[in-house]
């Protein structure tokens, strides 16, 4: 048993001056305090990555800067998915004895820290070195293949996917934090530049400046009470040449895996927190992970059944595609508003219910996913 005992998140977008170190205090400072913890209370530390301080030992230089001394620190690493995947770590070692105060933490200048080529270069290195990056793609491009098949095997145009990045700039609109605020159409995202066919800007999270952080601990260290109930993982591709289907690509084993550890069915769950990098990255795993039939996400997402007011309010914060990604932190960031929903801090936000929720990542072409289950307890 663990719980989400605390939660930070800085704002996301263009932060000048602000290096890795900085963003990741400044949620790291924030969950601490929402917690109601001090440094000293910190026994065990997980950091993600950082593409602009790619350092060997950024657990430990963190904790250094932070101020903490750890009896136990490790930097965890599986691209969007690494989020959770700390959250998981975390849960199995408070679980297991090896420590009962986390601090799990990532942030980075993506935006204002590294340059337009660089950062797409370094990205597309998830690609197989002998069979795909020599080719060319990009994070987008192979992103626009998982589409082009998506929309090929279920008969959806470009239109449906241009549903969730209005439903996460509806969202977005309302959480002071977000990068963008401005109110899209259909319309708006079918007019956006393309960047990889089909896929438009707007279909496409933006590069951001952030920081996020949570606390996991063995008893709760505030009245936040909310129960990480079981996770599971599943890895079943590294390259997408090598994946054997492009929408079953591991999200239903992940969640299956979750679920036998959590005991819950997941057609209980109340509130949805959804890995959206890209729009078909939401809608394949929407889908895969049992919340809505084979091609019928988008039409769900239109009816306004994943809004706050709706049946199974996603994303509440404005997700990837418009609150902001980061790198890990931008995953994390889903975490931080499931948190904030399930306590009841969610502000204008706030959904009827959030009782019951699902968490889950992904890293690199639909390779790594981890899901999560999490409970309210009074």
């Amino acid at each position: 048993m663990s719980y989400i005992s605390g939660v930070g998140l800085t704002a996301f977008g263009k932060q000048e001056g602000r290096s890795t170190l900085d963003l990741m205090s400044q949620a790291a400072e924030s969950a601490l305090s929402d917690a109601g913890l001090k440094r000293a209370d910190i026994d065990g530390l997980l950091t993600g990555y950082s593409t602009t301080m790619p350092h060997l030992m950024l657990a430990t230089v963190f904790a250094e800067h932070f101020g903490v001394q750890p009896s136990y620190a490790h930097a965890i690493q599986v691209g969007g998915a690494t989020g959770l995947a700390m959250a998981m770590l975390a849960h199995e070692l408070v679980e297991a004895g090896v420590a009962k105060t986390i601090l799990v933490v990532a942030g980075e200048n993506r935006l204002t820290g590294q340059a337009r080529d660089s950062a797409m270069s370094m990205l597309a290195q998830v690609g197989h070195p002998d069979y795909e990056v020599p080719l060319g793609p990009t994070i987008p491009a192979y992103y626009g293949l998982l589409a082009s098949r998506y929309m090929h095997d279920y008969g959806l145009i470009q239109d449906d996917m241009a549903e969730f990045a209005v439903l996460m700039r509806k969202h977005a609109m309302l959480h002071p934090g977000a990068q963008f605020h401005d109110p899209i159409t259909v319309a708006d995202v079918m007019a956006s530049r393309e960047i990889s066919s089909p896929l438009k800007l707007l279909d496409c999270c933006p590069v951001s400046d952030g920081g996020a952080a949570f606390i996991v601990s063995r008893e709760p260290t505030s009245d936040h009470h909310v129960r990480i109930m079981g996770c599971g993982q599943a890895h079943l591709h590294q390259h997408v040449t090598a994946a054997r289907s492009l929408s079953d690509v591991g999200a239903k084993v992940a969640v299956s895996r979750a679920q036998a550890k959590a005991g819950v069915d997941p057609r209980s769950i109340k509130y949805a927190g959804i890995y959206d990098s890209f729009t078909i990255t939401l809608a394949i795993l929407i889908e895969e992970l049992g919340l809505a039939a084979r091609g019928e996400a988008a039409a769900r997402a239109r009816n306004g059944d994943f809004g706050i007011e709706g049946a199974l309010p996603l994303n509440t914060h404005g997700g990837l595609l418009s609150y902001g990604h980061c790198g890990c932190g931008g995953a994390m960031a889903h975490l931080v508003e499931t948190q904030l929903q399930m306590t009841g801090r969610a502000g204008p936000r706030q959904v009827r219910d959030a009782s019951m929720a699902l968490l889950h990542g992904d890293g690199g072409v639909m390779s790594s996913h981890v899901s999560m289950f999490l409970e309210r307890v009074r």
